[in-house]
């Protein structure tokens, strides 16, 4: 254990030795832990699985509950800037003294017991929601769901958001294997939301074989657009019109709001389900990375961590839709466990120019290698480049004026970007490539 006082510096980097796994599966260490801690669960505990679109629902469960009255505490992962950003309550990140503080109970609760870093994590959460005495708690599912540590919690209901392919070395290589993993956050008897209206037999099975009340989009809860450029939801009991679409940019984003309603109202939160209160939230969320459109440096950004062929269709689309009159440049990095193929084939109708950089993990896929499998891929060139920095600068400065330009691939690729782009609102000489 690090001495008393230890900065969250310190946490962090100590933590990233404590396992030789990044990734390690399984819930009996966790729960061995948790255990030990004696910790006052919430009166409502909602888990978010899925492959894509936790964040946003996670964003849309928290804002709703909040205005409701609720205390919320959300744990999400990984993070764009800080570690903070993972453990928030009331809407705000934690701070550092009450993560270390959270570290230093599980330290002393974990004794012999291995845990990796997000395990180590997911448990800090859990002290800070229960000394905090938040109302509900709010746990995103890092990967899969039957294994990931979040599981090792009863919910009160849970949402699976979607099932496409990803982390196809951890949770399977097809989508059936992938849905029975996601469907381990089901419990008998307990409600589980699934978001999309493309079901897996395996999710269907599951829920059967376990007696879990699964709600489906089409069957237990409707939603569509009105005349007025609105949109209405209706539920099992509850029904509303005149929907503002949410804050966060996508059509896309009417399916997972519609999710998280049936999920508030699964769970017994129907208290935010009021169309003046959904339509005061909704449109006003904003989610750093997701879409995100900024303009900095005389250029025009957006930024957006798609890191899967589902979700780099949806941002195929939302490039489609949303068409700029010059050209867009693509500054892609990714994790050595993605499709690098398929993702850059999706975006590449999209893209006019590829530069390929290393995100920021240990994980990364090189840039020289990176920009071969893209190259093969789309067949025409793909620039490499040394760092992210160096892409940033070379595309401002090789742009037009109505270009523009696209940063993806990764959580580990966005935040990074996200930092320099703040440099470029500084005195020009603090924005030099070192």
């Amino acid at each position: 254990m690090l001495p008393s006082g230890s900065p969250l510096s310190d946490w962090l980097t100590w933590l990233e030795t404590l396992s030789p796994k990044e990734i390690e599966l399984g819930l009996d260490r966790v729960r061995t832990v948790l255990d030990r801690l004696g910790l006052e669960a919430a009166g409502h505990v909602l888990l978010v699985a899925g492959t894509n679109g936790k964040g946003s629902s996670v964003a849309m469960i928290d804002a709703l509950l909040r205005k409701s009255g609720y205390t919320v505490g959300t744990y999400t992962s990984p993070h764009i800037d800080r570690y903070n950003e993972r453990i928030a309550v009331g809407g705000a990140p934690a701070s550092d003294a009450r993560i270390v503080a959270a570290f230093e109970r599980v330290e002393a609760a974990r004794k012999e017991v291995p845990l990796t870093y997000f395990e180590y994590g997911t448990l800090a959460a859990m002290v800070v929601f229960s000394e905090a005495k938040s109302d509900v708690w709010v746990l995103e599912i890092g990967m899969g769901g039957r294994l990931d540590a979040c599981n090792v919690i009863e919910p009160t209901a849970s949402l699976i958001t979607n099932v496409a392919l990803d982390h196809c070395d951890w949770l399977g290589a097809d989508v059936q294997a992938i849905a029975n993993e996601k469907a381990g956050v089901m419990r008998p008897g307990v409600p589980t939301v699934f978001g999309a209206t493309d079901v897996p037999e395996a999710m269907l099975q599951q829920a059967e074989t376990i007696g879990a009340e699964l709600l489906l989009a089409g069957r237990d809860f409707e939603y569509g657009h009105d005349t007025a450029g609105n949109w209405r939801w209706s539920g099992r009991a509850t029904k509303l019109e005149s929907l503002q679409e949410p804050g966060l940019k996508g059509r896309f984003q009417v399916g997972n709001a519609a999710a998280v309603l049936a999920l508030l109202e699964a769970a017994g939160l129907s208290r935010s389900l009021d169309t003046a209160l959904v339509n005061e939230v909704l449109p006003s969320i904003r989610l750093t990375g997701r879409m995100q459109s900024l303009r900095a440096g005389g250029a025009d950004w957006l930024l957006d961590v798609a890191h899967n062929p589902a979700a780099a269709r949806v941002l195929a689309e939302t490039l489609d839709a949303d068409p700029v009159d010059g050209e867009t440049w693509a500054i892609i990095g990714l994790l050595d466990d993605k499709d690098v193929e398929n993702i850059a084939a999706t975006l590449d109708e999209q893209v006019t120019h590829w530069i390929a950089v290393a995100a920021h993990s240990p994980r990364a896929v090189e840039a020289s290698e990176l920009a071969r499998r893209i190259a093969n891929r789309c067949g025409r060139p793909c620039r490499i480049s040394e760092s992210l920095g160096n892409a940033m600068e070379f595309t401002r400065r090789n742009r037009s004026e109505n270009d523009r330009i696209l940063i993806t691939g990764s959580f580990y690729l966005v935040g990074p970007a996200l930092d320099r782009l703040e440099l470029y609102s500084r005195p020009r000489t603090s924005w030099k490539e070192p």
